[in-house]
């Protein structure tokens, strides 16, 4: 788990798990890797976890980020949209 950005309105969180699947049936077969970003939107205490198109397609906007230097208003805008797909609210046990 990598925090990739944390803002007074957004946290990003970029999670990646090893599959032992593979393992279980071949220790010569790799690992398989899956990856997905939870946005978390305080403003709405929603979160939503993103995985396979799309977390291909945020990854394409972090790749992008890192090649303009966008600005932070940039940055939130984009993860407001992507914060629109949460349903899931937020609880702290």
């Amino acid at each position: 788990m990598n925090t990739l950005y944390d803002s007074e309105y957004f946290v990003v969180v970029h999670m990646m798990t090893a599959s032992e699947d593979c393992e279980s049936l071949d220790s010569n077969l790799p690992k398989l890797t899956r990856h997905g970003f939870e946005i978390v939107d305080k403003r709405s205490g929603r979160e939503v976890y993103l995985e396979g198109g799309w977390a291909e397609l945020f990854q394409q906007h972090i790749s992008a980020w890192h090649a303009s230097a966008p600005t932070q208003e940039e940055v939130e805008d984009t993860l407001a949209s992507f914060a629109e797909l949460a349903q899931t609210t937020i609880t702290l046990h």
